[in-house]
């Protein structure tokens, strides 16, 4: 979408079609598009039906908002999920911030967050239709007076006199996502450049990090929201999270796990009951706490699964399951076992297994409409060995 073609979507006749298309079907996509035609510009009417699509797929990440705001295509993908915004932004607000600038704004949902804090926030991005985005969705959320939106290249913006900075470096190009660090756009060496700068930096990076690429000044989280890891942060200078330490946060809920340097745990059989770690845990390598957490050991030293024998203690950093059978792999024994106790829907989780859980399913070939009961099938390995296990999960107190 052209950045003209977008001014002209803020506009009365913009308007009216992005309220005609509030709840269309995508289905009907080209019946609506060739109505619209016949009284609207086909350029206005395409933006217009881009905006309506990406709406409804923003909704999952900006709930009722969405249904309000303007994305690029990029954006949408790239933006963060609200709540996850709002974590942070409230963590950057208790620790005294009245300013911050946002670096790499993208669409403006996490300038929306701090501003939502109290925060006055400078969002920066280098893209004049980013940053018209992002001024459009300040102004239609109410916070316009608290976002100033520049169209430049933030290593060259003047932070100084800002009480934080958030950093967000973009991660896909013209291939799709970048894996390098360093071909971050800025690099992630420049990025922490900049963070260090301020008095408080959050610097938001992909949660696959290498936990050897953070800086030894810096704190990190790994988050999910939902039990899907969303993002690592990296924290700078005063009230942030102490230089060197590791941390897990779990959404909704708010729970933050922090690391003690505690050795890796013990392996051992698999007992009565397994845990499976969050993504953030796993993530940020802090499974050993909660081995330690439940009195678990590893089913293998390189799995992240922990196996108890007493009834699960209650920790909301990882899901319980009540294991009845442990086998070595095999298809057939596990189809005709499935059969015999009327299993119809499985669920399937791996581990350290080259299987994949909707081929496994295919294969299987239960019949759902004769189902008697569920089941959630483990594909890992315990003690080395190809295996899988059996059981279903135990209900949270």
């Amino acid at each position: 979408m052209e950045l003209e073609i977008f001014e002209r979507l803020l506009g009365g006749e913009g308007q009216e079609l992005l309220e005609e298309l509030r709840a269309y079907d995508p289905g009907d996509e080209l019946a609506v598009a060739t109505r619209l035609r016949q009284t609207h510009d086909a350029a206005l009417v395409s933006a217009a039906l881009g905006q309506a699509r990406l709406r409804q797929r923003a909704a999952g990440k900006f709930g009722a908002d969405a249904a309000r705001m303007y994305f690029t295509a990029h954006g949408a993908e790239q933006s963060t999920r609200t709540a996850v915004a709002a974590h942070r932004a409230a963590r950057i607000a208790a620790s005294g911030v009245r300013t911050a600038a946002d670096l790499c704004c993208g669409n403006g949902g996490d300038a929306l967050a701090l501003a939502r804090a109290g925060v006055r926030v400078l969002a920066v991005d280098k893209d004049p239709l980013t940053c018209a985005v992002a001024r459009a969705n300040a102004e239609a959320l109410g916070l316009g007076e608290l976002v100033e939106v520049r169209c430049a290249d933030v290593t060259e913006v003047d932070t100084a006199g800002y009480d934080a900075l958030f950093v967000d470096p973009a991660r896909r190009g013209g291939r799709g996502r970048i894996f390098d660090p360093e071909a971050y756009s800025p690099p992630l060496s420049r990025a922490v450049e900049l963070a260090r700068t301020a008095p408080l930096a959050a610097l938001k990076i992909a949660p696959g990090i290498p936990h050897e690429a953070v800086p030894d000044d810096a704190g990190a989280e790994w988050v999910s929201d939902g039990g899907d890891v969303k993002e690592a942060v990296l924290w700078f200078g005063d009230g942030a999270p102490a230089p060197g330490s590791v941390r897990a946060t779990l959404l909704p809920g708010g729970h933050t796990l922090t690391g003690r340097e505690l050795p890796p745990p013990e392996t051992g059989p698999v007992g009565r009951f397994l845990y499976e770690p969050d993504g953030a845990v796993i993530r940020a390598h802090l499974v050993a706490e909660v081995a330690e957490a439940v009195g678990g050991r590893l089913i293998d030293e390189t799995i992240a699964y922990v196996t108890a024998d007493e009834p699960p203690q209650g920790t909301p950093y990882a899901t319980a399951y009540e294991i009845t059978d442990v086998l070595p792999f095999n298809l057939k024994k596990l189809r005709a076992l499935l059969r015999e106790r009327g299993v119809g829907v499985v669920t399937v989780k791996k581990r350290g297994s080259a299987v994949e859980p909707e081929e496994l399913r295919k294969k299987l070939k239960l019949d759902p409409k004769r189902d008697r009961g569920s089941c959630t099938v483990f594909l890992t390995r315990v003690a080395g060995a190809p295996s899988m296990l059996l059981g279903g999960p135990v209900p949270r107190p």
